[in-house]
């Protein structure tokens, strides 16, 4: 296993190395695209194929993968004028690529070729040739392809992350595509994420505090939100507020008084993994948060159970 790893690594430090011009005007042509890049393989060549669209979909790059034998029998109408098509194979001679090859030539669609034939059928039809290196496929005698298709993994990733930097593709974007799942989880937003409109426990700077008190039980979130005349957020009162503050007078006090000045808040727009990481970081421990805007005016409320349960850490 170690020896196997040992030549697929020596393969990927060709590739790296064997990285010139021709595979930035790859980048060039796939980012201008009007229309979709399709790819297409056959084999072990295939499942990378599919790989290399998925990852390019979800990146920004709009992608698909058609089987070339399929492609013979009716699916060439999926690739337009405004397409370009991936087609990989290891020598360039694979027989079902040739009516891919022939309706690119024969309808303008520009072809780009992955592969290590490079005096190949398919390089020599190709407008564009990201080569991979002849590596020695680690199976030894069978041949079996290991290292090719590692190498064809790792171009594609090399390419959707170029792809990624050239679309100034941002995890925000990244976060529409992944709704679901830990991707999802870890990409979401504080406003997805917080409570607002009449959930919001909020009263007013000279509100007595047995009016916080009936408001903060009511609402439920162990805190109610001080606003100011303009209506921006001037402070907040805690449960444990309340237990540091407990003097027989405390209700005939103003909630202005007891409340903390300048609570840490949050924008909607923050990544909740990041709000998670604010509210634990060093000694702060806040289980809640007002969520502000940017004139300081409270919209939200993210407790810390919300990003637990969002699967958020």
């Amino acid at each position: 296993m170690r020896r196997t790893i040992s030549i697929e690594m020596d393969g990927l430090a060709l590739l790296r190395d064997s990285l010139d011009e021709s595979a930035a005007g790859v980048v060039r042509l796939i980012a201008g695209l009007k229309g979709r890049l399709i790819c297409a393989g056959v084999g072990k060549s295939g499942h990378v194929a599919r790989k290399i669209a998925a990852t390019l979909a979800s990146t920004g790059t709009p992608a698909q993968f058609v089987h070339p034998a399929e492609a013979s029998h009716g699916d060439l109408g999926m690739i337009t004028a405004e397409d370009a098509v991936l087609a990989l194979s290891k020598s360039g001679e694979t027989r079902e690529l040739g009516d891919i090859i022939a309706y690119c030539r024969r309808f303008a669609v520009p072809l780009i070729a992955m592969t290590a034939g490079l005096q190949s059928t398919l390089a020599r039809g190709a407008d564009h040739v990201l080569k991979i290196p002849d590596a020695a496929e680690a199976c030894g005698e069978t041949r079996a392809p290991t290292t090719s298709t590692t190498l064809m993994m790792a171009a594609g990733d090399a390419l959707a992350v170029a792809l990624i930097e050239a679309r100034g593709f941002t995890a925000e974007d990244f976060g529409r595509f992944h709704p679901g799942g830990a991707l999802g989880a870890a990409l979401a937003h504080v406003e997805d994420l917080m409570h607002g409109g009449r959930e919001l426990p909020l009263v007013g700077e000279g509100a007595s505090m047995g009016e916080a008190l009936i408001e903060m039980s009511a609402k439920g979130f162990g805190c109610v939100g001080v606003v100011a005349g303009d209506g921006r957020l001037a402070g907040i009162v805690t449960d444990g507020d309340l237990r540091r503050k407990m003097a027989p007078d405390l209700l005939e006090r103003s909630a202005g008084e007891v409340m903390t000045r300048d609570p840490f808040t949050a924008r909607r727009s923050l990544l909740a993994a990041e709000a998670l990481r604010r509210m634990t970081a060093g000694e702060r421990k806040i289980t809640q948060l007002f969520v502000v805007e940017e004139d300081g005016r409270p919209c939200g409320l993210l407790h810390i159970h919300d990003l637990l349960r969002a699967g958020i850490s």
